[in-house]
């Protein structure tokens, strides 16, 4: 983790009851749950809490799993997430007076009450425990071939298998953390399954330039995908991810594991992975606990407009527009309006995006706030937002801007353009049809007393195509900079 974490997207949470609900329905659990009731005087267990082997047919039966290996290792999986999270009480095994150990014995722990009769909150709180088991159990190897070397009387050595634990623990942690930013980032928060070469390729550490990626990367890409295939599979039964594994047809002919898809393949042959509401919270939470800033979208609803339009600043547009419409709900037009505009204000640089905000923000209101926006028609900093808000409503009797007005006003929405996005696409459309529709446009622009004209003119030389329009607008600049001395 970095010293200083960065600021998160914000994330939208489900309610608390949405998630009890979720998690009470999430196959793990719900196993552990059964199991716990089941648990009673007859229930022999070893030295660490685990079940006997005798039992765990009785324990699958009583699951409904298939009889046979892998229905007891699900019935002792849930086991152990039944012990470790208080829903079963174990008494360890005793010595009796011969030296023999009697097995010890299990019986319904003070959790198992909280799924029926606690809060929302209690029951979230179970499945948390039982999240930490998942995740710890995640990031160690299958031990099945070493169990059965064990059970031979062979010897063993760990290192030889070049495992290691915190290396393991920090790679499903970095796992975790880019798919809970690429979730927020990549509109996968509305549905769309995250590829796992995709979150493979965003662990790559590599000072390689741009370009074709070396076989080196190649390797580590198809190495990681391997393993988030394991780390998800183990995951999806507590709920945290929807997971569609790789391809079982990709590996069946190979003998090395599946490189990167190529540019016709069918990506989710490759394997795709979801975060759901409960993955977004349990991640949010420990990311957290880690350092992060992790927002929540409405969490801004009931703070003042200057913390709104600073708060939604670097917000992701669909958060942005959740962020707002939370903020007016609930709101009389007018004094939002008056509040807005007011919160818009500032010289500072983070001016041209607290006013792009707040115009995003007038979008959503009614007709009832033209009051509050003839108000600052004559403002130098809110008069252009104004004038353009009542004439898509069609309103009468606006002034026509001046046109230093007009060239404010076009400096002001690249400059916040500029800090929203850098250099999109729109941008450099509008960069265009701005120098191509005002023949004389450079000539006026470096004039503008607007703190971001250098900075504006600058970047419309770095978008505009045309050598020619650039130049103008990088010799406009020098002029913007020598005019205020800078």
């Amino acid at each position: 983790m970095p010293a200083h974490p960065p600021a998160l997207p914000p994330v939208r949470l489900a309610s608390e009851a949405e998630l009890a609900r979720d998690a009470l329905a999430t196959p793990l659990l719900g196993r552990a749950v059964r199991l716990a009731r089941w648990a009673g005087p007859a229930t022999r267990v070893g030295a660490g809490g685990e079940l006997l082997d005798a039992q765990l047919p009785e324990a699958a039966e009583a699951l409904g799993l298939p009889a046979g290996d892998e229905g007891e290792a699900q019935a002792s999986e849930a086991w152990r997430v039944a012990v470790d999270t208080g829903l079963v009480t174990v008494e360890d095994p005793v010595e009796n007076e011969g030296g023999e150990e009697s097995p010890g014995t299990a019986e319904a722990g003070p959790e198992l009450a909280l799924i029926t009769g606690g809060s929302p909150q209690d029951v979230v709180g179970v499945w948390e425990a039982a999240l930490e088991t998942v995740l710890a159990d995640a990031a160690v190897p299958d031990l099945e071939g070493l169990a059965e070397a064990l059970e031979a009387g062979e010897e063993f050595d760990l290192d030889a298998l070049g495992w290691d634990r915190e290396g393991e623990e920090d790679l499903l942690d970095e796992a975790l953390t880019n798919l809970y930013i690429l979730t927020l980032t990549a509109g996968a928060e509305a549905g769309t399954p995250v590829p796992l070469p995709a979150l493979a390729a965003t662990m790559v550490a590599s000072d390689e330039p741009v370009g074709e990626p070396s076989d080196e990367v190649l390797e580590f890409v198809s190495d990681t995908m391997m393993r988030l295939d394991d780390y998800f599979r183990a995951l999806e039964p507590i709920g945290l991810v929807e997971f569609w594994p790789v391809d079982e047809e990709l590996m069946a002919d190979a003998e090395e594991e599946p490189g990167a898809p190529g540019p016709q393949e069918d990506i989710s042959r490759y394997g795709m992975v979801r975060l759901t509401p409960l993955g977004r919270h349990a991640l949010r939470l420990r990311l957290s606990e880690a350092g992060y800033e992790t927002p929540v979208v409405g969490e801004l609803a009931g703070k003042g407009a200057d913390a709104l339009l600073d708060g939604i600043c670097d917000y992701p547009p669909q958060a942005v527009r959740d962020e707002l419409a939370a903020w007016l709900s609930g709101r009389e037009a007018a004094p939002a309006a008056r509040d807005l505009l007011a919160a818009a204000r500032g010289t500072d640089e983070g001016g041209p995006l607290r006013r792009l905000r707040c115009q995003e923000a007038l979008s959503l209101v009614g007709p009832e706030a033209e009051g509050a926006l003839r108000e600052v028609l004559d403002d130098p900093e809110l008069g252009g937002l104004a004038r353009v808000w009542l004439a898509e409503r069609g309103a009468a009797d606006v002034p026509p801007p001046a046109q230093e007005l007009v060239f404010w006003l076009t400096v002001d929405t690249i400059a916040a353009q500029l800090a929203a996005e850098g250099n999109s696409e729109e941008l450099r459309a509008l960069v265009e049809g701005l120098a191509g529709q005002h023949s004389g446009f450079f000539e006026a622009a470096w004039r503008v007393d607007h703190p971001a004209t250098a900075d504006v003119l600058e970047a419309m030389g770095r978008l505009h195509p045309d050598r020619k329009v650039a130049k103008d607008a990088r010799k406009a600049a020098f002029k913007a900079r020598s005019r205020h001395g800078a």
